[in-house]
Formats: structure tokens, C-alpha cells, sequence
């Protein structure tokens, strides 16, 4: 699957969730749906934990 069908399925989840039980249950199912994407990127290793965690402390560095 490519990065427009993954996009669209999750548009369309979050559109009928919406749509169907309101606001507040589309902020929980949209949180929800980031946290799982955060955590299958670093299962997969495409996301440096150490590194996202410099980031949101302040620290950057160029190495």
C-alpha cells in the first residue's frame, strides 16, 4: 500500500467517526491512530527514538 491509500483509508475512518458518534470521539480515534503510527515506525526502525526525543528536548545536533 502506498503512502495515498494509507491516507485515504485513514481519512475515511476518521470522517465516518465523525460523522457518527462527534467531535470528541474523533480527537480519541486521531490521537490514537498518531500514537500507533509513531510506534509501528519504530518498530520497523524508520524512527530514532533517542533522536526524536533530542528533538523535543532542544537539543539538535548536525552528527
Amino acid at each position: 500500500m502506498n503512502a495515498a491509500v494509507v491516507g485515504a483509508a485513514a481519512g475515511a475512518v476518521l470522517a465516518i467517526v465523525a460523522v457518527t458518534l462527534g467531535f470528541w470521539a474523533f480527537v480519541v480515534v486521531a490521537v490514537f491512530m498518531l500514537v500507533g503510527a509513531l510506534v509501528g515506525r519504530i518498530v520497523s526502525g524508520d524512527l530514532d527514538v533517542r533522536r526524536l526525543v533530542d528533538v523535543l528536548r532542544g537539543r539538535r545536533s548536525s552528527s
